[in-house]
């Protein structure tokens, strides 16, 4: 089982998508499970319940899968808590989007399903990406088996996962 970490906008979707196409594995997407749990979109979780809820659920979502030919994309924030990390360094191989702030800004800046991510911080989209990276980076690094730097070609990071195979 590959787990897919990075904050918002790295890339983990998509790559995911593209991995499992190529490996014939399963794409399972976190945030996908939980709304489909929910019945709702992640801002009107986060509206309703708060982010602890959600970070429960997503912590629920995340034990509650079994295959191991799957490729799985994660919520940015599901480093976060301790068991999450164990879970996925236990479970599989973890492999580490990452990008800049800049970068990133500019990817969900041009994102139409944008306004389903709900602010974390209140701030401009760049000011919110540098300072969650500044306080996540170090817990991607330490939960990653695998750094992938997520501004290359699509083609270039599938090509650079598969060769972990």
């Amino acid at each position: 089982m590959f787990y897919i970490i990075g904050p918002r906008g790295s890339g983990k979707t998509t790559i995911g998508k593209r991995l499992a196409e190529k490996t014939g594995y399963q794409f399972i997407d976190t945030d996908k499970c939980i709304v489909e749990q929910a019945g709702m979109s992640i801002a009107e979780i986060v509206e309703l319940q708060g982010w602890d809820y959600f970070r429960h659920l997503e912590s629920d979502v995340l034990k509650s899968i079994q295959s191991q030919d799957a490729i799985v994309s994660t919520g940015g924030g599901i480093i976060l808590a301790p068991e999450n990390q164990q879970v996925m360094r236990d479970n599989g191989v973890v492999i580490y989007l990452h990008s800049t702030p800049e970068i990133l800004a500019k990817r969900l800046a041009a994102e139409p399903q944008a306004e389903q991510r709900p602010s974390l911080t209140g701030k401009s989209l760049l000011e919110e990406i540098a300072e969650v990276m500044e306080q996540r980076d170090p817990i991607y690094l330490s939960t990653a088996h695998h750094v992938i730097d997520a501004n290359q070609s699509i083609d270039a990071i599938i090509s650079q996962i598969a060769n972990l195979t």
